[in-house]
């Protein structure tokens, strides 16, 4: 169902734009400190962020429903006289009041009350019930009902009622009362173009707002509650719209900055391919092109390079970094985890120090004078290459003359981390990389500032992993699996959980299972890494694991990324139940890598939640990782693809970017469009939903 909509006006928008959020004739303005506080916690913190506190669901208080017709399981409104009310002690103290209308009789039942609540419900007085009618004990009752006292003229509502998301202390009467008066003083004005409205066939942003907000009796409830309603898809489109303009906005800014053009000289590029001793996939070829013409540009690139696990992004990252060297300007690697971080030194080592390259290791756990030395190099341009954790973008870190920032796992980092990274070097490159595909619709939405290049094969040699789930009282079995492994000359991992959220808790599990282990395999060599062991500690076990003289190694998730041993095929994961889809893709990576059939064994503890039996069908039955980020898309949402990205800042509040893709289709096109005919409608629509949109300007 659509409409139609009146002619555009702006005047009033802009009028909207320019006015201070908390002018003195705002509603906001008029309320107490500690109101405004919690409707900040709800995300307004302006006039207009009323009007767009979107009701959850509606109830009916348009009707009144006599009590013998009025349907078990509904929520209904019932007008009737108190005959009854008393205190009863059993099952437990409980106020219990009978009522009766002209039809029938029914009982209110109030577990919690109050001496204002008894005297109200005295016998005699009439009441409106509104409540979920269900058949107790006693016969039909309501449970805590809303209640009312019916007074002369006071007539039905002529709409239906909504229901808010709201917070502690704040009622829902007073959201009602503060958004109607929000619905009459705020300017609802179309900023939409008439052709766009006609194009897409849209109602009206007044009309829209309107009936969400006080729809009709007899407004279809399935629709506006699961959010098809012609109102609601206008509003999505709305919002999504202002996201795709700030978006590319953004994406337009960051091309008008001057950045050093790095064109390929096809030096130190063309001698590191042919120093390799693996020749790069079709898919590592496209993704280096595109991010070699990237560098010849004179303006940031900002390019994000995503690949399923073991996919081949460091030896891509490693060429960008050397044509950025071919013109005398150093490259920054960061990664979130000094195991993953050292692993990306060493492979730019075994690559580029060959070819005369000094590579620099910068992390906490580097000695101080090792450290220095580190620094000095860096700051003097010795060294071309730092590779590090966060201390890369530490005070005392400078660069010579920074020209590429290579960010891995670039979500596990926060903004301000990112762009502290950023400054070491005058708009340098950005490469970020990331092992958690990333689905196409995410790719749009929050991503669409970005160039995103897609590694989408795997090296040739590689075996497909073969899955296997095992409830944790057949542990006996997976203990035999990992001896047979051993035994052929193979290597195994066993991954313990992150347990109730607590490192102290996981610490212990895994020195537990590697006390554990180490009795049941005597005649094998077993090793243990967990997130407390000191860095060196952690290199020496892994160097050990990578070297073969451990046969198993016991680990928490910190080996989650960026371990590369292609002799272990056996991947045992202790309660993957309580781990996520990505997390188990990426635990379950860690094997494969070499021409030898691998596994990867689920250990899990029934019972099971839905969303845990959903999670490891999904990972049983697939190996792609962009299918799972896909899957897991549409199982819990786009939060945890972006990580720290919006800084924590809420993601869409109205649109749901998997129901409504082909809602962000038009609007993509749409913000092309506007953008293309420089149109100040575009102004008026970001002035809108400003607070909003800015939320997508983070880089």
């Amino acid at each position: 169902m659509t409409r139609s909509t009146p002619a555009n006006s702006s005047a009033g928008v802009r009028r909207e734009a320019e006015k201070s959020p908390l002018a003195p004739d705002s509603i906001l303005a008029a309320q107490s400190p500690a109101m405004r506080s919690k409707l900040a916690k709800l995300g307004i913190s302006s006039d207009f962020d009323l009007i767009l506190h979107l009701p959850l669901r509606y109830v009916d208080e348009t009707h009144i429903f006599p009590i013998a017709h009025a349907l078990y399981g509904q929520m209904v409104q019932v007008e009737a006289t108190v005959v009854k009310t008393e205190v009863r002690f059993r099952p437990r103290r409980q106020l219990v009041c009978l009522v009766e209308d002209r039809s029938g009789e029914m009982y209110v039942r109030l577990l919690n009350f109050y001496p204002s609540q008894q005297k109200m419900l005295s016998e005699g007085t009439r009441v409106r019930l509104l409540g979920e009618l269900r058949l107790g004990f006693l016969g039909p009752e309501m449970v805590h009902p809303q209640i009312r006292v019916v007074r002369e003229g006071v007539p039905l509502k002529e709409n239906l009622t909504p229901v808010y998301p709201t917070t502690a202390g704040l009622g829902q009467e007073q959201l009602r009362k503060l958004i109607a008066r929000a619905l009459t003083q705020c300017d609802l004005q179309d900023t939409l173009p008439a052709e766009l409205v006609r194009e897409y066939r849209l109602a009206s942003f007044a009309e829209s707002i309107q009936y969400l907000h006080q729809p009709p009796p007899d407004a279809p409830l399935s629709e506006l509650e699961s959010r098809q309603h012609w109102a609601w898809q206008r509003l999505v489109f709305d919002e999504l719209l202002a996201q795709q303009l700030s978006m590319r906005r953004h994406y337009a800014r960051r091309r008008s900055l001057v950045a050093p053009s790095l064109p390929p000289t096809n030096t130190l590029t063309s001698a590191l391919l042919a120093a390799l001793p693996f020749a790069l996939t079709g898919a590592q070829r496209r993704a280096f092109d595109e991010i070699s013409r990237d560098l010849s540009a004179r303006h940031p690139m900002q390019r994000l390079l995503q690949g399923d696990v073991g996919s081949g992004k460091t030896i891509v990252a490693a060429l960008a970094c050397a044509q950025a060297l071919e013109h005398g300007f150093q490259a920054a690697v960061m990664a979130p985890t000094e195991i993953l971080a050292e692993q990306h030194y060493r492979k730019m080592q075994e690559w580029l120090s060959p070819l005369g390259i000094t590579v620099a290791w910068i992390a906490a756990s580097v000695p101080k004078r090792a450290r220095e030395i580190m620094l000095e190099q860096v700051a003097s341009g010795a060294a071309q290459i730092a590779v590090g954790t966060h201390a890369l973008f530490q005070e005392q870190v400078n660069f010579a003359r920074l020209g590429l920032a290579v960010v891995d796992e670039q979500h596990r980092f926060g903004v301000e981390q990112r762009l502290a990274l950023h400054n070491k070097g005058v708009n340098p490159h950005q490469l970020m990389m990331s092992a958690t595909p990333i689905p196409r619709t995410l790719s749009m939405s929050y991503y669409a500032d970005l160039d995103v290049s897609v590694i989408d094969e795997l090296p040739p040699g590689r075996t497909p992993i073969m899955t296997r789930l095992i409830e944790e009282a057949r542990r006996e079995e997976v203990e035999a699996r990992v001896r047979a492994a051993c035994a052929g000359g193979r290597q195994a991992y066993w991954v313990c959980p992150l347990i109730e959220e607590s490192e102290k808790l996981q610490l212990q599990t895994a020195l537990d299972t590697h006390a554990r282990l180490s009795a049941t395999f005597p005649d094998l060599q077993v090793g243990l890494v967990h997130g407390r062991m000191k860095a060196k500690e952690k290199a020496e076990a892994m160097a050990a694991f990578k070297a073969g003289a451990l046969n198993l190694l016991v680990a928490t998730t910190v080996i989650e990324v960026g371990v590369d041993v292609p002799n272990a095929s056996l991947m045992v994961i202790e309660h993957a139940e309580r781990m996520g889809l990505s997390q188990l893709h990426q635990l379950r990576g860690r094997v494969g890598r070499g021409a030898a059939q691998s596994a990867c064994i689920l250990l899990y503890a029934p019972p099971l939640s839905e969303m845990a039996k959903a999670r490891l069908k999904i990972i049983y039955e697939h190996t792609d990782g962009f299918e799972i980020a896909r899957q897991d898309l549409a199982l819990r949402g786009p939060g945890e693809f972006l990580g720290a990205r919006q800084s924590g800042v809420a993601m869409l509040k109205i649109a749901d970017i998997e129901r409504d893709q082909a809602v962000l289709d038009q609007a993509r096109q749409s913000a092309e469009k506007l953008l293309r005919a420089k149109s100040a409608i575009a102004d008026m629509h970001l002035a809108r939903w400003l607070a909003r949109a800015e939320q997508y300007l983070k880089v």
